[in-house]
This record gives C-alpha cells, structure tokens and sequence, in this order.
C-alpha cells in the first residue's frame, strides 16, 4: 500500500500538468463544439447558446469541408509514400559501409527537421517564385516555360507536398537507421553466401525485419500529415482558388478569422475521429499482415 501511494505521489507532478494542459482544453473543446460560440458570445457569455449536434452536421453539408478534407487525403496519400521512400533510401545510403562523411550527412539530411517552418516556408516561395525564382530560372536555361507553382491549382499542392517531404523526411530517415543497424548483420552476409542478390536481400531481410519500424513510422507520418497547417498558411495562404485549403487551415479560419469557435471546434473533432480511425485501420491491417 505504502509503494502504491509512493508512486502515485511521483506521477502526481505529471499527471496535474497534463490534466491542466491537455484533457481541460480537450473537454472545453468539445463542449464548445456543442454551442454557436462565436464574437457575440465572446462579447457577452449570455448570448452563447447550445446547439447540440448542429456545427457537425453544418460541416458535413459544407462543400468547402469536403475540399478541405479532398486537399488533405490528397496531400497525405502523396506525401506518406515520397516521405517513407525518400527517407528510407536515406537511411540505406548513410548505413551502407561504402558512404563517406556519414557524420555530415546525417546532420545535413536531418537539419530541415529543427528548421522553423515559417523560415523555410519564406525561402521555398522565392525558390518558387514565377518571375524571378531559381527552380524557374533554371527551367528556363532547358527550355521549359515558366511554371506558375504556387499560383497554378494545379501545381500549388505538388509544390507544397514537395516541400513537406523535404522538410520532414529526415526525422523517419533516423528512425530507420536505427532500425537497420538493429538488422544482425549475419543475416545479409548468409544471403550473399547463398548467391542472393542485393534486390532479394532487401526483399527478404530489410523490409520483414523493418515492419514493426516501418509500421510506427507511417503511423507517425500520416498523423503529421493530416494535421497540414503551416506550409499552406505560409506559402499560398489556402490558394489558389483554396486548392489547398486543408481540414486544419480550415480550422483557423472558422476559429480565428471568422471567430466561429464553436464550427472551428467541431472541425477539430472530426478531424480527430478521421485521424483515429485511419490509425485504427492501418494498425488492423499491421496485425492481420503479421499473423499471416
């Protein structure tokens, strides 16, 4: 009895300072999600009203939620695969015995992680720019045409999921290193006696021995990346035409542009029950593909 209170006044610190930080605001956000909370109710408490369900079912008849939600299962359903790719070859090059500077590397692929995104976000636009930025200058020494990235529909999303993979890929790229140095190398040197080729070996000792790695890291990703904020705050502000308006952008807007806290709230909300149910579904699918 003694040891249990023990430990209860040990978690006591932590458990307060999530209590206060995390599951207060959660619950404040969900009873706000029930009432028409707005600039008027910000005004004078007494003209807040609860409307039960009704912001939720205002969002589902919303044409602008769906692109939102569109924008955003596109941006994740690109974004994940080129983020898994490009960090995974990463960290297969670093871990390879023939790569050189392997300390550089490692600090230079990782450095976009601890950048501040606003900073980065600024940089890309001239990167970008139509007029005089450098990826259009150097098409225009090949002869392609000018592409209009960040004010074309049509490019703005590509432009931005680029930018997110290279600003974020560096952080999975780490994990996977240390899930391949946890790869016994006897394993890879038993193959190549058998005459396996570099392709089967990838196939049949990397990947296997890297599912449960591969299994957090997209969780992780997709997690991340459902919640696209900053880079089309900072880069085309929802444009063109809100062609990249995701769920989150949106979230601001009803929240801290229009002040409709309450709708912005219930976005919130279902965008965590879309989240929960995609982890959900890819931890389901984990455990079947394990057990066969």
């Amino acid at each position: 009895m003694n040891t249990s209170r023990a430990a209860w006044l040990f978690l006591a610190p932590a458990l307060i300072v999530l209590g206060m930080f995390f599951l207060l605001p959660v619950l404040a956000a969900l009873i706000l999600s029930l009432t028409d909370y707005d600039l008027y109710a910000l005004a004078d408490i007494r003209n807040l009203r609860f409307v039960g369900l009704e912001n939720y079912w205002t969002l589902l008849h919303r044409p602008l939620f769906w692109s939102a939600l569109g924008h955003t299962v596109y941006f994740v359903a690109v974004g994940v695969p080129l983020s898994l790719i490009a960090s995974l070859g990463a960290a297969m090059l670093l871990n390879s015995p023939l790569a050189r500077c392997k300390p550089f590397f490692r600090t230079a692929l990782f450095a976009p992680v601890v950048t501040t995104v606003v900073a980065v976000a600024v940089i890309w636009r001239y990167l970008f720019n139509t007029k005089y930025g450098l990826v259009n200058s150097v098409l225009d020494g090949i002869g392609v045409a000018p592409i209009d990235w960040l004010g074309d529909p049509h490019w703005s999303m590509p432009t931005i999921i680029l930018f997110a993979v290279w600003k974020n890929f560096g952080y999975n790229m780490i994990i996977f290193m240390a899930g391949l140095q946890a790869i016994p190398a006897d394993l890879y040197e038993a193959a190549r006696i058998d005459g396996a080729s570099a392709l089967r070996q990838f196939q049949h000792i990397t990947l296997p021995m890297l599912k449960p790695t591969m299994v957090m890291v997209s969780i992780l990703t997709v997690s991340g990346y459902f919640q696209l904020f900053a880079e089309p705050y900072v880069m085309t502000e929802g444009g063109p035409l809100q062609s990249t308006t995701s769920v989150l952008y949106l979230m601001y807007e009803e929240g801290f542009k229009w002040w409709n806290l309450g709708s912005a709230s219930a976005v919130a909300f279902l965008l965590f029950i879309i989240m929960f149910a995609v982890t959900a579904v890819m931890l389901r699918l984990s455990r079947r593909g394990g057990e066969v």
